[in-house]
């Protein structure tokens, strides 16, 4: 007896305006009054064991409606997140023409703030870069999903936490999940590797103050490799003074890298789960523990480790099952996810921040 819960012929997809979250079992009524009149409601007739040769089960998305963007909501939160990028970007700037001496902001000129873009409109665009990959690959997908969010934070180094968008339904499959997943950290690095490269030129070499007070920030293999490339061996006493544009693409770096990690709803966790399959919850416990340790071992990274075991317990270990998801990635996903991979190694410090006081 053939399985009546198998579908016996394609599907033609719904139109875009009927994508949803949602998707239940329905059925098509094959009785003597000819097809169910309405196909996107459920079928609640009973039926016998020896008519069930009438029916044939589908997956039928719900109508739902799409829902609008508040565009003024996001466009409020990018300009106060440049706001707050620009103020920290004119302290960075008056650090680095002072030479790590005093950045007290003082009565700050039309000039200086413009200075201050330096920093603001590096991060923006490689953060808007991130978030715009993933937005318009959901867009090619036709998933629903909303406009960049930005998170204006007044806080000393950044002044931003990030940015994010939403998907306002499930992703079904493994192709769309990680096409949607890798799109933002490959736009984000293709705009944070000539940022960095363009800021570590404009940056110079400066002799540290021996009454010198803050923070040292963790070098990622590719800083590394273009600070050796443009500045060559850095002699003992003396640091790289980064231009504002360079810290910025430090930070859109260390924010890749942070994304890549393969923990659960992190881009990471979703190139990790379509190229394992149901393996790759093992990683996610795996790399969870990895990012507790860190947090012993760097301060910097102790907000981004609690944040990661709340999500943890919040989502479960266990990704989000795909409708194909015992079915491989083809061989040029599988290079990206190599690339992705390479990507993480590149950009990946254990140690963001650490303590002058600490190093010496």
């Amino acid at each position: 007896m053939p399985d009546p819960f198998s579908p016996r012929k394609p599907i033609t997809p719904p139109p875009d305006d009927l994508r949803s979250s949602e998707a239940e079992f329905h059925g098509e009524s094959r009785g003597a009054d000819g097809i169910h009149e309405d196909p996107f409601e459920p079928v609640t007739q009973s039926y016998r064991p020896d008519d069930v040769s009438r029916y044939e089960p589908i997956w039928v998305p719900i109508a739902r409606p799409r829902v609008r963007d508040r565009t003024w909501l996001h466009a409020l939160l990018f300009f106060i997140t440049i706001l707050t990028t620009t103020l920290v970007g004119i302290d960075h700037w008056l650090s680095f023409e002072t030479d790590f001496g005093s950045s007290a902001l003082p009565a700050v000129s039309a000039a200086e703030i413009l200075k201050g873009f330096w920093y603001s409109a590096t991060i923006l665009t490689i953060l808007g870069a991130h978030e715009l990959g993933h937005y318009f690959a959901c867009r090619y997908y036709r998933i629903n999903a909303s406009l960049p969010y930005f998170i204006p934070a007044p806080v000393p180094l950044t002044g931003t936490l990030g940015a994010f968008i939403r998907i306002r339904q499930p992703v079904t499959t493994k192709r769309e999940l990680f096409d949607i997943g890798i799109a933002g950290p490959l736009a984000g690095f293709i705009f944070a590797v000539p940022a960095l490269f363009i800021g570590i030129s404009f940056s110079h070499i400066a002799r540290v103050p021996a009454d010198f007070t803050g923070v040292e920030l963790g070098e990622p293999l590719l800083f590394k490799l273009a600070s050796w490339a443009i500045w060559g061996r850095i002699p003992d006493g003396y640091s790289l003074n980064l231009h504002p544009m360079a810290f910025a693409a430090w930070f859109g770096l260390l924010a890749t890298a942070l994304n890549l990690f393969p923990i659960g709803q992190l881009d990471g966790g979703h190139i990790s789960y379509t190229v394992l399959g149901r393996r790759s919850t093992v990683v996610t416990l795996m790399m969870m523990g990895v990012a507790v340790g860190l947090a012993f071992f760097s301060f910097s990274l102790v907000v981004w480790a609690v944040l990661m075991v709340v999500m943890l317990f919040a989502f479960g270990a266990k990704h989000p099952p795909v409708m194909d998801e015992d079915v491989p990635l083809d061989r040029g996903r599988l290079y990206l996810a190599i690339i992705a991979l390479l990507m993480f190694v590149l950009c990946f410090t254990p140690a963001p921040l650490r303590p002058l006081d600490l190093i010496r």
